[in-house]
């Protein structure tokens, strides 16, 4: 099974992409994390070493996706 992990800060950009996103994604075969880097700065060094840049931002299986541009994650470690 796949794992999934949303990387996000809460803006609306974010959280319009993440509602689309997860509905799309097959839950037999993925399982989702969402991840709020905002209330959750202790994972941000965890979306670093992923390969995060921005966010909103899509990993699945180390693969990141970054999904539309709402902030750097220099922005929200700020």
């Amino acid at each position: 099974m796949s794992k999934a992990i949303f990387y996000h800060a809460g803006c609306p950009i974010c959280v319009e992409a993440e509602q689309m996103v997860l509905d799309y994604l097959d839950k037999s075969k993925t399982t989702t994390e969402v991840v709020h880097l905002g209330t959750d700065k202790n994972r941000i060094e965890e979306a670093e070493k992923m390969g995060v840049k921005s966010v909103p931002a899509l990993a699945i299986d180390n693969n990141v996706y970054h999904i539309n541009f709402g902030a750097s994650l220099e922005d929200v470690k700020g």
